[in-house]
């Protein structure tokens, strides 16, 4: 999955993005479409009404600390955000983010990009490539191909769907 072609837009965060913050526990009693007009209210309020389908989120490190709630990663897959990118991301929300097909970019050197920036990503070879400003490219851990299969089909749900024969049942 080589992304290089399409440039997406950077939202910044900081540090310590805890879920509660991306699903908020107040909304938590709501479907996924509420959830994620919330999203992230308490830190950027205007970043659900205005995120477009294919931006990135660019976080500090620690990104999605605290509960486990898959909410959190699907809020950002609602609004259409293709990808998060930080130093370091809390092992319970990288699992729910790829099993909700939202591509996690783990990026020791992220917090050099900047707010509205234009990059692409080629997460198979682990590199982002910046529009303007230096470096011209930051290196990432590459995602290995079946976790890019899992963004690609849209979830783990979906992957498996497609891997079951036609016309059996489950035992």
């Amino acid at each position: 999955m080589s992304d290089q072609a399409a440039t997406h837009r950077v939202w910044r965060v900081g540090a310590d993005i805890d879920t509660d913050a991306l699903a908020p526990g107040a909304y938590m009693k709501f479907g996924i479409d509420e959830i994620a007009r919330h999203c992230l209210q308490r830190v950027r309020p205007e970043f659900a009404s205005q995120a477009r389908p294919g931006d990135v989120l660019v976080a500090g490190p620690n990104f999605g600390i605290g509960s486990s709630r898959e909410q959190a990663a699907a809020a950002l897959v609602r609004l259409g955000i293709a990808a998060v990118i930080a130093p370091s991301f809390n092992g319970l929300y990288f699992r729910n983010a790829f099993n909700v097909g939202l591509l996690l970019l783990t990026c020791a050197q992220a917090e050099v990009l900047a707010e509205g920036e234009r990059i692409a990503l080629d997460p198979a070879a682990g590199r982002i490539r910046r529009a303007h400003g230096g470096p011209s490219e930051l290196h990432c851990d590459a995602v290995p191909a079946f976790l890019l299969e899992m963004v690609q089909a849209g979830g783990l749900l979906n992957v498996l769907k497609q891997r079951k024969p036609q016309g059996r049942t489950p035992c």
